[in-house]
């Protein structure tokens, strides 16, 4: 009997314990940390950020041919597209939460500026998109409403000004592999992508009351901006697990995938030697000993016709297949999401749009000697086509000259050169600036045009529908498909 009582006050002793402490405590499984350092998220967030996204853009923008099947990107075919970035923006959401229980602003800063960066790829892709209600699904707000692609925006410009203005300069980053902590850096490249996104919506004069050449303006006079290569907004790579360049060893390149005549062409016309980086000499040409540097040894496919026709060509020995470099080197080449190259052609079309002051042909310039150098660091070897004494032989072309009288030519110049600093780099900015300005001109099908957006994922029409119909009416009258015209192009 007395040995009962003693488990009786025993069982009594400890339950009274455990009645006194936190049940949730108690519960908690100390392998699954419910908050940590918000260093432990920027590092996976930026990775996804400014990796490689895919090579789809190649097709749509007739870099790329496929020979052993029909690519839907080449042939303008493209359907739905999803929300995958939402995933993103409630990982960096989280993270800014953390800045705020561990006291580290920067990661608020930073915050910002990844929002700003997810959504403008949400609404370039869509149109009106989930904005002010967004991310509030495990507090509040489970099905949001569609804000329209001019309130977005405005909102994208105000989290990077919220972004740049919260910079300390003097602070702590860990976890950042793109500038290993210095923000400055950051700063540098949040003012420039504000000036990225004011000239994506060059077919606007005005935005949220203000003017968008104004604006763009003011941020070029006082604001510090992206200053060489070294500043750009770029993802290194290493050769180890999960770190290795995006399409290395990927199968893709060694099957079907070759380069498009209307890249290939367009770099034999301009005596380009960054030929040699992109793409490889046909296999005819290789038999017959041609140099690497010879221009004639170089062709590519037609993205318009059916692709049994251009794989007659691999028949014929006769196609240029992309740079084994791409795909063997383990490192290969940084990917941006703005780059100092590419800043420098926003400056010069800012400039010959009379944005600003600043000489369009020096900016035009320079964007090119910095691709140079850019290729001649990471493609070594291709960096002996890629000197200062071939850049300049390059800029001596009269056909280089930067026509600062003919907007039309100008401007055709400038997005050409632009054009060819993005494969595989900027995602899908070149793409964008196609259809806000015409150039650079795509070949295509008869009575086939670019699509202008992707049609909304299906999970929306299932779990969001009477918000996102509204949406769709709202900007398309009711249709949801690829060519509808989405407001920055209106």
């Amino acid at each position: 009997m007395k040995i009962y009582q003693k488990i009786t006050v025993l069982t009594l002793g400890l339950s009274s314990l455990i009645a006194c402490q936190d049940l949730d405590k108690l519960n908690q499984d100390p392998n699954k940390v419910k908050s940590a350092s918000p260093h432990l998220l920027l590092t996976p967030i930026s990775k996804n950020a400014f990796s490689l996204d895919g090579i789809s853009k190649e097709y749509a923008s007739r870099m790329l041919i496929s020979t052993d099947g029909e690519n839907a990107y080449q042939y303008y075919k493209w359907n739905r597209a999803d929300y995958d970035d939402f995933h993103q923006l409630l990982q960096v959401d989280k993270m800014m939460q953390q800045a705020i229980d561990y006291n580290q602003p920067q990661y608020i800063a930073v915050g910002h500026f990844l929002k700003a960066y997810y959504f403008y790829q949400l609404t370039m892709k869509f149109g009106d998109i989930p904005f002010s209600q967004a991310l509030q699904g495990e507090t509040a707000i489970k099905f949001p409403t569609y804000d329209t692609q001019a309130q977005v925006m405005e909102g994208i410009l105000k989290e990077l000004d919220l972004a740049q203005s919260l910079i300390q300069q003097n602070a702590t980053l860990q976890g950042d592999i793109i500038y290993g902590g210095d923000l400055d850096k950051w700063k540098r490249l949040i003012n420039s992508y504000q000036l990225k996104v004011l000239m994506s919506l060059s077919k606007k004069t005005s935005l949220d009351g203000y003017s968008i050449a104004q604006r763009f303006a003011q941020i070029y006079a006082n604001a510090p901006l992206l200053r060489n290569n070294q500043d750009s907004g770029e993802l290194h790579y290493f050769d180890q697990g999960g770190s290795r360049y995006p399409q290395f060893n990927q199968s893709s390149y060694a099957s079907g995938m070759y380069m498009s005549g209307t890249f290939i062409d367009l770099l034999v016309e301009l005596k380009d030697p960054r030929l040699f980086v992109f793409a490889q000499p046909t296999a005819s040409a290789l038999e017959q000993g041609l140099a690497l540097n010879d221009f004639s040894a170089y062709n590519g496919g037609n993205p318009t016709v059916a692709y049994w026709e251009n794989e007659e060509l691999v028949g014929q020995k006769n196609i240029s297949k992309v740079n084994s470099r791409y795909y063997q080197d383990p490192v290969n080449e940084p990917t941006s999401i703005l780059s100092y190259s590419e800043l420098q052609f926003i400056l010069a079309e800012a400039s010959l749009r009379g944005w600003i002051s600043g000489d369009a042909s020096s900016f035009y310039n320079q964007g090119i000697k910095a691709n140079f150098e850019f290729y001649a660091t990471y493609a070594q070897q291709q960096s002996s086509y890629l000197s200062s004494e071939a850049l300049q032989e390059y800029l001596n072309q009269s056909q280089l000259s930067l026509d600062v009288g003919n907007f039309s030519l100008g401007l055709k110049q400038i997005l050409t050169q632009k054009y060819i600093t993005m494969f595989h780099q900027g995602n899908w900015s070149i793409y964008y600036d196609h259809l806000r300005t015409g150039y650079p001109h795509f070949q295509t099908q008869d009575n086939v045009t670019p699509g202008l957006r992707w049609i909304y994922p299906l999970s929306e029409y299932n779990t969001n529908s009477v918000n996102l119909q509204i949406a769709i009416d709202r900007q398309f009258d009711g249709v949801d498909n690829i060519h509808s015209q989405p407001w920055w192009l209106q």
